[in-house]
């Protein structure tokens, strides 16, 4: 069996070590635009702030890394061009010596990601803005700061990068805007958002919600009520759409959000193409509804689905309850399923419980952490949760997202043989309470 892959990042190199995993005989071939492979992207607005200083903990591996341990081969800076699904075979350019070749398969795997979007603002092409997506985009941006030295800073959306970068640039030293169309941390009500809001300006990060930005100039960025904001240097934070033109083109079908359509096995329409990672439609999986939420923890365990499927397991995809977690500065915010808003949305009645407790005795050291779930009234099932803190965000979360993974109603929390010690928790949780309030 011949396994060709187009993109090696998380989705991509996932399918493939799983197909090795489990098929050692079969010829396993990736082929990638881009020189870095594997890389962690979620660590780059740490490599930027100097917080991370050895690129080598963010791109690990390499061609030659997984050619060693895998017998898989990777072709870096090779573009596919096109799929002809009907003789199976791709046509590949190289992109150092434009040499143009072509590739059978036997089952092909499209994990060819995303793309920064760059919205309509006049000026975005400046070279003192920039996009995060990659390797690339981090390194251009490290280069600029080190060279320039930029003191002023705006950060235009405020989504998980947005709001990490605008930490990052702010650690360097830099007075930082955030800018956002609508509300900061999109998932999360505004009865929370208010608590980041607070705490970005408590820190020296400025931010406006609700506003459009009209155009980037020389002297920074000038706000839809005709407002100036200085900047040196912008960061265009505004989300990132599916890279699916290949797939398009080929006549695999793409889903409601514009993302490649695949069933539970990864399996899209085409016979032998499967396709995973950030370029996919996912469900959500309380809703059943499709969504695309881009992860790399997602893309991780749809590459691995998409190679467990491809040697024939039958593993299945369960759906997202579009979890996310981040740091600014001292502060964590996590968020699982449907939020308040979004489950009035779906048509649920709902009941709702906020509780700002302490994450452990005062005497150890315990600090606020908020809690919002969300339940369904009428089954009395946990729907979502929002929690911002400044220690114990996570295990709070983790518990949460369990819980709603496995239709758990709100009472059970009540009942949760939680860890306790003095430095770590408390004998009643926070999350007791908000099993009492939701039931």
């Amino acid at each position: 069996m011949r396994v060709v892959i187009i993109g090696a990042v998380a989705a991509g190199t996932s399918a493939a070590t799983e197909i090795r995993r489990n098929n050692k005989e079969a010829e396993i071939i990736i082929y990638e635009k881009d020189k870095y492979i594997s890389y962690a992207g979620c660590g780059m607005p740490y490599y930027i702030s100097n917080e991370i200083s050895d690129l080598d903990e963010l791109v690990p591996r390499d061609a030659e890394y997984f050619k060693n341990k895998n017998n898989i081969e990777i072709f870096v800076e090779h573009e596919v061009l096109s799929i002809n699904s009907y003789d199976k075979f791709i046509t590949v350019r190289n992109m150092v010596t434009d040499e143009i070749t072509q590739d059978k398969y036997d089952k092909l795997v499209i994990a060819t990601g995303a793309t920064s979007t760059v919205p309509q603002i006049k000026g975005s092409e400046r070279n003192n803005v920039f996009v995060l997506r990659n390797i690339n985009d981090m390194s251009r941006i490290k280069t600029f700061i080190e060279r320039e030295v930029p003191k002023k800073a705006v950060v235009i959306g405020g989504g998980f990068i947005g709001l990490e970068m605008s930490e990052s640039f702010n650690n360097l030293g830099m007075d930082v805007t955030l800018i956002a169309r609508s509300t900061i941390s999109k998932g999360i009500d505004k009865d929370m958002t208010v608590y980041i809001e607070n705490y970005l300006n408590e820190n020296g990060v400025t931010v406006y919600t609700d506003t459009n930005t009209i155009e980037i100039n020389e002297k920074g960025v000038i706000i839809e009520d005709g407002s100036l904001i200085e900047a040196e240097i912008v960061l265009l934070a505004t989300g990132i759409k599916p890279n699916v033109e290949l797939a398009k083109q080929s006549g695999v079908k793409l889903g409601i959000t514009g993302a490649i359509k695949v069933d539970k096995h990864m399996k899209t329409n085409v016979h032998d193409i499967y396709s995973c990672g950030d370029c996919i439609e996912l469900f959500n999986s309380i809703t059943g509804k499709p969504l695309y939420r881009p992860l790399g923890s997602t893309a991780n365990k749809t590459g691995t689905i998409a190679g467990s499927n491809i040697t024939g397991k039958g593993d299945e995809f369960k759906g997202v309850l579009g979890t996310g977690i981040y740091r600014i500065f001292d502060m964590t915010v996590g968020q699982t399923g449907l939020s308040e808003e979004e489950a009035i949305k779906h048509g649920y009645d709902v009941v709702v419980s906020i509780d700002k407790k302490i994450s452990k005795p005062g005497y150890m050291g315990g600090k606020p952490i908020v809690i919002k779930a969300v339940g369904d009234k009428k089954t009395g099932k946990l729907l979502g949760a929002q929690i911002i803190g400044y220690e114990g965000v996570d295990k709070r979360l983790d518990v949460l997202v369990t819980a709603i993974t496995l239709k758990a109603k709100a009472e059970d929390l009540i009942h949760l043989d939680l860890a306790y010690s003095p430095p770590y928790s408390l004998p009643r949780d926070p999350l007791y309470y908000t099993g009492i309030k939701l039931r």
